[in-house]
């Protein structure tokens, strides 16, 4: 069983499942491929406006790659260039995904799977979950990418703790040290995750796609910011249709209808 990836769309929210329970939602390179189709697909669909990715179950959301695999897929180099080209290029439409993405964690979310959840803009866990990045018992380097977004999240100080020691975080000092942004009880996660999903989807897409891009690329060195990208997001939303929705819905007392141009 090589595990399978599902997607929902309903009223704006699209909900993309990573399925592979009998290995804590391991990734296999099928699930990597079908992932980047899926989220290439939610990218162009202009009704979808808040995708929320979440494991299969309550034992885990992902727990990395699946290991029994890379005797075939990772034998050689080039099997393992080959594997890489597919993961890597999930990887790269998740990061490219310019709507707001949410991590739904229940159960363990460690290594690469927690790679996968700092992915999102925004990460709501069950009080039960667990967190770390095993790195050190395996000997093992974690990606450029992912340390880079650990310490963005959490410090280096945090951040050098939780790989030094290879320990596992629980739900509630995730929480403080910034890994996550909500905890919520295993039953209650869910509804708490739709109903901000549902808010979301009805605010700005303009707006909130500018501040996606706008507060990611403050996150890089002053050198390297794209200035000009940057107020080229500014003026589109000002010169957007949605910008003269926003003012006459606050003048006229109404909730606004935004379409995202």
């Amino acid at each position: 069983m090589t595990g399978r990836m599902l997607s929902e769309k309903a009223g704006g929210i699209a909900w993309m499942t990573f399925s592979n329970p009998a290995k804590r939602n391991a990734m296999s390179l099928e699930m990597w491929g079908a992932m980047a189709e899926i989220v290439k697909d939610f990218q162009a669909d202009p009704a979808i406006r808040v995708v929320v990715m979440q494991g299969d179950g309550d034992k885990a959301f992902v727990s990395g790659a699946d290991i029994s695999q890379f005797e075939k897929s990772r034998a050689d180099a080039e099997a393992a260039a080959a594997y890489s080209a597919v993961s890597d290029g999930a990887r790269a439409a998740l990061n490219g995904f310019d709507k707001p993405l949410i991590a739904l964690i229940r159960g363990f979310c460690m290594g690469g799977g927690l790679g996968i959840a700092m992915a999102a803009d925004l990460r709501f866990a069950a009080d039960d979950a667990r967190f770390g990045i095993p790195a050190a018992n395996l000997g093992i380097a974690y990606s450029q990418d992912n340390l880079r977004r650990l310490v963005n999240l959490v410090g280096p100080s945090v951040a050098k703790d939780i790989l030094f020691s290879a320990r596992r975080l629980d739900a509630e000092e995730a929480l403080r040290v910034g890994l996550i942004n909500r905890v919520a009880a295993p039953e209650a996660l869910e509804e708490v995750v739709r109903s901000y999903a549902a808010t979301l989807a009805e605010k700005a897409p303009l707006s909130q796609r500018a501040s996606k891009a706008i507060v990611n690329e403050l996150m890089k060195p002053e050198s390297e910011q794209d200035a000009a990208m940057m107020r080229g997001h500014v003026e589109t939303c000002f010169n957007s249709a949605d910008y003269t929705e926003g003012r006459r819905a606050f003048m006229e007392k109404r909730k606004p209808a935004f379409q995202g141009r």
